[in-house]
């Protein structure tokens, strides 16, 4: 019965966890780019009371629990809303674009809620710059008629007097051998690591990439009815390691009167 009591209460440790991922999903279902988590589980060791023989062919072994074995991110396409600002960007199909951090380094974000700075610097809500294909900041100049990006990511500026738009750089695209892998860092940022494997830099268009739609914006990829079913699944789990841990207790208290 003390194995019961542990094992029950790993399944109330994973899914807790499973209701924390589903809540921080949840949460998120208007942040703009954001990627769902799916949190997996994998079962735990095995205590073996009998190893098979010729004599007997089978084994006899008791498992020990369940533990989390990984939160994967799930980067399927999230809807394209139209809207009017036209700095806002959203990627349809593959690839993240790169913005420069405060620290000095790339960061990558689905979230193409962007805006011009004090500087005419095209950047993201939090203020870091937009990087452009060869990894230049893209400055608008001043003062400007109308801006229009292609799908390709071109972007052509028309000044004012000026009859003609004018190319002032293409925003460049990155994509990741394995994406799942990319580090969460909050503000819509994903940080590359060993598992994501190194960027892969491109432009919109290009074979593996997607392409820019302007005055769109990708919304979260967070199904609601999705993660309220995963909640209840997982809040009846809970309630059975509960009776479980219940039931055993049971069985303890019923094994130590029988010395009465």
């Amino acid at each position: 019965m003390i194995r019961a009591l542990s094992i029950a209460g790993s399944g109330m440790k994973i899914q807790q966890m499973q209701l924390d991922t589903i809540a921080n999903n949840l949460s998120n279902v208007n942040t703009t780019g954001f990627k769902k988590n799916n949190i997996e589980f994998q079962d735990m060791l095995y205590q073996k009371m009998q190893v098979a023989t010729r004599e007997r062919p089978v084994n006899i072994e008791v498992g020990t629990g369940a533990r989390l074995s990984s939160t994967m991110v799930d980067f399927s396409q999230g809807i394209l809303e139209q809207v009017e600002n036209p700095f806002s960007l959203a990627i349809d199909g593959t690839g993240f674009f790169r913005v420069q951090l405060s620290n000095g380094d790339v960061g990558y974000s689905r979230n193409g809620a962007f805006n011009l700075n004090a500087d005419n610097v095209l950047v993201t809500a939090d203020g870091y710059k937009v990087l452009d294909s060869s990894g230049a900041e893209i400055e608008l100049p001043s003062p400007f008629e109308d801006v229009q990006i292609t799908e390709t990511g071109e972007v052509f500026v028309k000044e004012v007097g000026n009859a003609d738009f004018t190319s002032i750089g293409v925003l460049g695209l990155t994509t990741f051998p394995n994406p799942a892998g990319l580090e969460k860092k909050g503000g819509s940022v994903y940080m590359p690591n060993v598992t994501s494997g190194e960027p892969i830099d491109g432009e919109a268009g290009e074979e593996g990439f997607g392409k820019v739609r302007q005055r769109f914006l990708e919304r979260s990829n967070v199904q609601v009815i999705d993660e309220m079913i995963k909640m209840i699944t997982s809040q009846r789990a809970y309630e059975i390691s509960t009776k479980m841990i219940q039931t055993s207790d049971d069985i303890l208290q019923m094994t130590n009167n029988l010395k009465r």
